[in-house]
């Protein structure tokens, strides 16, 4: 083969993607904003074109006419679900590698999807629908909601991503709730239709991957276990799920493929279900959507599902073959599942701050690697984690004979994925999956709401701010040896060395003297108030290896020149470290330093609604940012008056960046605390 395909994506995708089409012979085309010019799927394909946007279906469309692209992968998100991206393609006679656009129409609508695929005998759930263009009356509402029962959950019939969502638990709420979904429905998806379903309370999320082909095949290769979930995004996934028997994984199986019959479906899609508890012990699952793409978390049935025997399985080269007019290369009773797979999504926020949205430089990147180890990953070192894209930035997958050995492995890569420049949710996965819920399968998609795992350890361990002082004091030392030992300005003097002192601050806290003395061919570091230990350091390019209070580690390590920050990575835990001069405890204005507000998150001011000389109040909003198109607001930690303004709205801001600073006019608050809060920190836009 010599085709070549236009991949309208970017990230993990598009290079997941384009390793599939080199495996095939096939050529790849990328497609690229300007924000995007130098990421790395621009380079890892045969020809890039510059669009406008990932959203402009006739740019797309033009770079697949302009460099002889006869087929389109649309990968997830985007346009992946556009059936007027699918029909653009047709007419421009393009092959789009996903089904037919009736197909894409009659799913994308969550309303006509329940209608069809209850009329195939798919189990859905009790619950009511708007017509498009007529919403209910409050009084209708009311009514209908009566007859279905309480609780509910409202839902846009358009779109998805959890928009739009509001779980209404009696008829008080339900007139406010609908009115805001509407809102957001519209803002979001242009249609304000909704749709009404009985609410399912602690229940699983299991889907099943179909594919099928031009020719009538149709098959289902298994379920995936999603109900680890956070404000309806996934987190962890695996396959197949601990909850079914194998009559049950075929009942749901024989049900996806009734679904994807009802609508005609060519090509890989996932049929998701709700799954409860039945009468007698049994279980019950009912129809939520179709998603017709293939899935993020599309590898854990790619690593269990073998064929006549053999594991591993590669989606998306079997899109492209569908998509080519070539039949399924097996059928249902060729299929069969051998062990167990996790799937954990690296993102861009911060579990520990309430999961802001972070972002910045990646200024050093390690993946885990090994036998049954696999990692779809979007980034490299050098390149830029924004506010303007989805903050996935890998998936971090693995494969052992039985469950709790894949967990294991999964923790376990997991400590060995460390990114430096942007904080991630790496500690946090790792904490989820030793949740003893977690070990005991025992899951529901409000488990990280309502038990979520242990919290991470307050504040930063002494051995850390030891190891940044000491990387600071390798940076004193002098490349090549030098016969003047007062050239060199570690604190040697010809009385005895003295100490060299540091003051770390970590990102919401205050900052921690550390004092550095050399000791022969090691040191002696004293944090804080403790007594000085001894030391040994030592560098191999962006290794840290420091033996301290007993123990040994090795860090990733990485200083970013923009912003001072010094970045230390080990065991799946990323912490940065700010140097503040030492005069500044001198100045004597410790309580000034408590009213320093700075930013949560990387991102870009909206509002700063105070100005030099204003009095204001703890847990007055300050400043607006917007990060990941979320709004968050940064209120003042104490009572005082604003002594100074160092952002105006529009301004682009790196996590950590001060933006208003208050002079205390009592008793600053708990020292070392944090600096300030974020709240509203979902106000979607």
């Amino acid at each position: 083969m010599t085709t070549t395909v236009l991949v309208a994506n970017r990230g993990e995708i598009a290079l997941r993607v384009m390793r599939t089409l080199r495996r095939m012979g096939l050529g790849a085309v990328a497609v690229h904003t300007d924000a995007d010019a130098d990421a790395p799927h621009v380079g890892a394909a045969d020809l890039a074109v510059r669009v406008p946007s990932y959203l402009d279906a006739n740019a797309l469309v033009a770079a697949a006419a302009e460099t002889g692209a006869a087929l389109v992968h649309p990968g997830y998100g985007f346009l992946s679900e556009n059936a007027a991206f699918a029909r653009a393609c047709a007419d421009a006679g393009l092959v789009f590698i996903g089904p037919p656009p009736a197909a894409i129409d009659a799913m994308g609508d969550k309303i006509r999807a329940k209608e069809k695929v209850s009329a195939a005998g798919v189990p859905v759930l009790g619950g009511f629908t708007e017509e498009p263009g007529a919403p209910l009356s409050d009084d209708a509402l009311l009514e209908r909601a009566a007859a279905t029962g309480y609780p509910l959950l409202i839902k846009p019939s358009a779109g998805g991503g959890g928009k739009g969502m509001r779980a209404v638990h009696s008829p008080r709420e339900l007139p406010a709730a609908a009115a805001a979904a509407r809102r957001e429905a519209l803002a979001s998806f242009g249609d304000s239709t909704l749709l009404v379903e009985r609410l399912v309370l602690r229940p699983r999320h299991i889907e099943v991957q179909v594919l099928a082909d031009a020719h009538g095949n149709v098959v289902h290769l298994g379920e995936r276990e999603c109900s680890l979930q956070r404000r309806h995004q996934k987190v962890v996934e695996e396959a197949p799920s601990p909850l079914l028997t194998d009559g049950q994984r075929a009942a749901m199986g024989e049900a996806a493929v009734a679904a994807a019959r009802s609508c005609g479906y060519v090509g890989a899609g996932t049929v998701e279900f709700i799954a409860e508890a039945g009468d007698g012990g049994g279980l019950a699952f009912s129809f939520l959507e179709m998603n017709t793409r293939l899935q993020v978390e599309h590898p854990v049935t790619e690593e269990v599902v073998a064929v006549r025997g053999e594991r591993g399985l590669d989606l998306v080269g079997l899109q492209v073959r569908v998509a080519l007019g070539e039949p399924l290369p097996f059928g249902q009773d060729d299929v069969s599942w051998s062990g167990h797979a996790v799937e954990a999504r690296i993102y861009a926020e911060d579990a520990d701050r309430g999961f802001l949205p972070s972002g910045g430089p990646v200024l050093a990147l390690a993946e885990p690697s090994g036998e049954g180890v696999r990692v779809d990953s979007g980034i490299a070192a050098g390149s830029e984690v924004t506010s303007a894209f989805d903050p996935m930035l890998a998936k971090v997958v693995v494969w052992e004979p039985d469950r709790a050995a894949a967990l294991r492995r999964a923790d376990d890569a997991l400590a060995g994925y460390l990114l430096l420049g942007c904080v991630t949710n790496t500690a946090f996965l790792r904490r989820l999956l030793r949740h003893p819920r977690v070990a005991s399968g025992d899951l529901s998609t409000d488990l990280i709401e309502t038990a979520p795992p242990e919290a991470a350890p307050e504040g930063v361990p002494d051995e850390v701010y030891a190891a940044a002082a000491l990387d600071h004091m390798l940076d004193l030392e002098p490349p090549e040896p030098t016969a003047d030992r007062f050239a060199v300005p570690d604190g040697w003097r010809a009385g005895g060395p003295a100490w060299t002192p540091w003051r770390l601050r970590a990102p919401g806290g205050g900052a921690v003297p550390v004092r550095v003395r050399r000791d022969g061919s090691g040191f002696s570091v004293a944090v804080g108030a403790a007594d000085p230990a001894a030391a040994r350091a030592r560098r191999d390019g962006d290794r840290l290896t420091v033996s301290y209070g007993g123990r040994t580690r090795t860090y990733l390590r990485a200083a970013d020149p923009a912003t001072a920050h010094r970045w230390l990575g080990a065991d799946g835990t990323a912490w940065t470290l700010h140097e503040e001069p030492v005069g500044a405890a001198l100045r004597g204005d410790e309580a000034a330093a408590d009213g320093t507000v700075r930013s949560p998150m990387p991102g870009t001011v909206l509002a700063v609604p105070v100005a030099v000389g204003d009095a204001v109040t703890a847990g007055q909003a300050l400043a607006v940012v917007e990060a990941m198109k979320m709004e968050h607001s940064v209120t003042s930690p104490v009572d005082g008056t604003v002594a100074t303004v160092a952002v105006r709205p529009g301004t682009p801001v790196p996590m950590d960046a001060v933006l208003v600073v208050v002079e205390p006019t009592g008793p600053p608050d708990t020292p070392g605390g944090p600096s300030a809060h974020a709240t509203s920190e979902e106000n979607q836009r």
